[in-house]
């Protein structure tokens, strides 16, 4: 048995003018709305690929080489996206991020595609 709907039509509105465009900037105060929302941060230490049966041979012992260098910078991510760059410290046997260099946000890399440093 089919049921008769009835459609509203749908109104459209319009920015006003607290709305801001793509090229304006955000101000503190709006921006302060968002203190409080949680992310992630991760530090990546590197990465590496591998078959699933080198993956399911790893046991206690196994090294897994990865795609840095012992002493190179690794990666700040918040919510999986990289954000600055430092290096591991040790401090009263915990490990954290010394942080050497932010990097520029994703609008804002040059043409070549290189990340720069604020």
């Amino acid at each position: 048995m089919a049921e008769n709907v009835d459609y509203a039509p749908f109104e459209t509105t319009t920015a006003g003018p607290a709305e801001h465009s793509a090229t304006q900037p955000v101000s503190a105060e709006e921006l302060s709305r968002l203190h409080d929302v949680p992310v992630e941060l991760a530090v990546e230490v590197g990465r590496t690929k591998m078959t699933i049966r080198e993956a399911l041979a790893l046991g206690p012992g196994s090294i897994v080489t990865l795609n840095k260098l012992a002493g190179e910078p690794v990666d700040l991510l918040v919510n999986g996206k990289p954000i600055a760059r430092g290096e591991v410290v040790v401090i009263d046997e915990e490990f954290g991020l010394r942080v050497t260099e932010v990097l520029a946000p994703s609008g804002s890399e040059s043409a070549d595609g290189a990340e720069g440093d604020v």
